[in-house]
């Protein structure tokens, strides 16, 4: 009996060893990477040093107020680079954060030579961002436009009925503080949603048809909502040309007199630190690192990760999400 209690000893003393060997290997592993995003990426520190080079921008994911980046874009402004690619890759976000990001643009476009190149995806709000460029590229399965806008709010209120809690209120007005999610809408605070919806819309409605130069009959073909591919965009002049970087530097040597055959750098908007990106991959590494990684790829092709990402975004949203199959 007692070796067998010495067999079970010292197995249990092999897993903690393995456990804490493992969680050691993760913490390492992590703060390796943050050392490598804040050390080796010279873009984190918002400075272009590669004079007479083109720089390569990357406009990814969700879009929202971001104020590091209209710094970066800024000192970009005033940095030797002979011109500007903006790759956007981005189903949109919030209204204010994309006519902050299209500001941005528009401010750098007036001191720099600047093309958008539409990698997957530039729709509602990463179309607002593409538009603040005088020439739009995209492939041809690129999928541009959903110009429209939407305000989405949870309403718990027959849930909370079923499980008896009611939430007590005492405001100035019927409209503070509506929709609350914990009561039915009433029909005053739905009108009152409905003319901010309204207002942004025709706002979004107007920028495409002065930055795209369409008249109305032009503008009601594609302000339904939908999202087109690159090559029903061109037809539609919801972008200008089919290719790639490639193309866009061919552009900018034909059409704005930039050097021919200049490099293209990146130029990094912020420090991979302050990426939910960069958050995600360490977790998913910790999990691995601990022998779960069935657990850490189940979590993103859940769409969890996507969903917690939405759940930051606040107020009106310019934003294309289709629905995730089962």
């Amino acid at each position: 009996m007692s070796l067998d209690s010495d067999i079970i000893v010292d197995r249990r003393r092999i897993r903690r060893k393995l456990t804490f060997w493992r969680v050691a290997a993760a913490l390492v592993a992590i703060v390796a990477i943050a050392g490598i995003a804040l050390v080796a990426a010279p873009g984190t520190r918002g400075t272009f040093t590669s004079a007479g080079a083109i720089a390569r921008v990357k406009i990814d994911g969700l879009i929202r107020s971001d104020s590091e980046r209209v710094e970066a874009l800024e000192r970009l402004e005033n940095s030797r680079a002979a011109a500007v690619i903006v790759h956007i890759n981005s189903p949109g976000g919030t209204t204010a954060g994309s006519e902050q990001l299209y500001d941005s643009l528009v401010r750098l476009k007036a001191k720099k030579p600047l093309v958008v190149v539409v990698e997957g995806l530039a729709a509602s709000g990463g179309y607002i961002s593409a538009i603040a460029s005088d020439h739009i590229i995209a492939q041809q399965s690129s999928l541009v436009g959903s110009i429209g806008v939407l305000f989405q709010y949870p309403n718990v209120a027959e849930l909370l009925k079923t499980i008896g809690v009611k939430v007590e209120e005492v405001k100035s007005s019927p409209l503070k503080a509506a929709p609350n999610g914990f009561e039915p809408t009433s029909p005053e605070a739905r009108a009152a949603l409905d003319a901010l919806v309204k207002d942004s819309f025709a706002w979004f409605k107007g920028l495409v048809k002065e930055r795209r130069g369409m008249d109305d009959t032009q503008l009601e073909k594609v302000a339904d909502g939908r999202v087109f591919t690159g090559r029903q965009a061109v037809d539609l002049k919801l972008i200008d040309q089919l290719g790639d970087e490639k193309t866009a530097v061919t552009w900018l040597v034909e059409q704005k007199g930039v050097k021919k055959g200049l490099p293209v750098r990146d130029y990094k908007l912020q420090s991979r630190l302050g990426d939910l990106s960069f958050l995600r991959a360490a977790a998913a590494m910790t999990l691995e690192a601990l022998g779960l990684s069935s657990i850490a790829h189940q979590i993103e092709q859940s769409g969890v990760a996507r969903a917690v990402d939405r759940l930051g975004l606040d107020g009106m949203l310019a934003l294309w999400q289709p629905a995730a199959s089962n």
